[in-house]
């Protein structure tokens, strides 16, 4: 068995359009007829540009390849062009396409993907959900309302989530770590009153930043957030910040939590080692797939850390995460988003039952994906799958941050 087909489809959610603005999703065919499903996180290029990469990745480490020989693989995508370190697009390109081998490689054998990683740790994965607005919302006035994240986080709750993430502080501004306004500072500490209130101890708040605030920014919030109880402070200054991130998790109790852009275990382990983080949230999509995955779970085990897979993407990735999840002893809980366009592609086959998921015990990733459903709807415009704002933090008016990839369509 050797892998011999690559196909590549960009798929564009529907609205609201809640896991980006497109999908990119990887089909891989065998030799003997096996196919499998991979996909590639949000990437810095565009989408047809990104089809190249893949299409390169795939022709130049893959194409005849065993796809049992995984660590072979991901050696030469690593290594290509001399360099033996994370290259973002790379590592995204080669993620998807190394998630679709695991797929083949449970069909062949008629076992979960999970049954290859070392078994069931885990009988049951917690889930977490962002706090999305619900039909009666407004937008884009909900992603600064506390009082309809707090309906939201009570919706969430009542259906049997026991964690909520939501993001306040906005701006996201490719400027780099900015200091918080102190609007932004009171709109978010409005927020987790509002939320813990509605929800009370039932469950975790979890508070996003996405890496927008200097270290002295990051403290300054985390020192207002402290009376709330929040399981963890997300990305708090940039990803790359390594040793600016420790200073942020010495100087609070809220557990810092970061891994969403980061690429493969040699961007996790200076998080371990300096004590920056010790809540890990890999994108399977991103990170170097499934078995890099691995490896960092087992490197966090040693610090007594956790893993919380990342999602912002569709439900290949989440089924990947899932698999992933299942196998390891240091599991905090799994992101989910529930769409029906995300329940269609993948036929319901995965989903969440009073706030936890149950591991399929089906061959691969568990998951038979709507071919004919993904290329009905193809991603027909230039933006990229998330993007940053050029115009700075403004401290005299509100900042607006629309959650996600906005839309206006609904």
């Amino acid at each position: 068995m050797h892998l011999k087909d690559l196909d590549i489809i960009v798929a564009a959610p529907p609205a609201p359009g809640w896991g980006g603005r497109y999908w990119i999703l990887v089909k891989l065919t065998t030799s003997n007829g096996i196919t499998g499903w991979g996909e590639c996180y949000a990437s810095s290029v565009g989408p047809e540009a990104m089809k190249a990469v893949i299409t390169d990745v795939f022709d130049r480490h893959m194409a005849g390849e065993n796809p049992e020989n995984i660590e072979l693989m991901f050696r030469r995508a690593y290594s290509a062009g001399f360099t033996q370190r994370p290259d973002l697009t790379v590592m995204g390109a080669f993620s998807g396409l190394e998630i679709a081998c695991w797929d083949i490689l449970g069909k062949a054998r008629d076992r979960p993907v999970w049954a290859l990683l070392g078994g069931k740790m885990n009988d049951r994965l917690r889930a977490y959900s962002y706090l999305y607005p619900l039909p009666h919302h407004d937008l884009p006035g909900f992603w600064n309302s506390p009082e309809q994240a707090a309906e939201s986080a009570q919706h969430l709750v009542d259906r049997g989530y026991t964690a909520v993430k939501f993001d306040p502080a906005g701006p996201y501004t490719f400027r780099g770590g900015h200091m918080p306004a102190l609007r932004d500072i009171s709109r978010s500490v409005d927020f987790c009153k509002a939320i813990r209130d509605a929800v009370g101890d039932r469950a975790d708040l979890l508070f996003g930043t996405h890496g927008q605030f200097t270290t002295d920014g990051a403290i300054r919030l985390a020192k207002a957030l402290k009376p709330y109880d929040l399981l963890w402070f997300e990305e708090p200054v940039p990803p790359d910040s390594v040793a600016q991130m420790a200073q942020v998790a010495a100087a609070t109790s809220i557990p810092v939590a970061t891994g969403e852009r980061l690429c493969s275990k040699a961007e996790f382990a200076p998080v371990l080692r300096n004590g920056a983080a010790r809540i890990l949230q890999p994108a399977l999509g991103r990170v170097g797939g499934i078995w890099e995955a691995k490896k960092i779970a087992a490197m966090a085990e040693v610090y007594n850390a956790q893993m919380a897979p990342h999602l912002y993407a569709g439900p290949v990735e989440w089924a990947a995460n899932i698999q992933f999840a299942t196998s390891i002893p240091n599991l905090l809980m799994i992101e989910t988003i529930e769409t029906p366009f995300h329940d269609a592609l993948i036929g319901g086959a995965i989903r969440v039952e009073n706030g936890f998921v149950t591991p399929p015990d089906t061959p691969g990733l568990g998951i038979t994906v709507d071919e004919a459903l993904a290329r009905a709807n193809p991603y027909q415009d230039d933006k990229l799958h998330l993007e940053m704002q050029q115009a700075p933090c403004d401290y005299q008016q509100d900042n607006q941050f629309e959650g996600g990839a906005p839309t206006t369509r609904r």
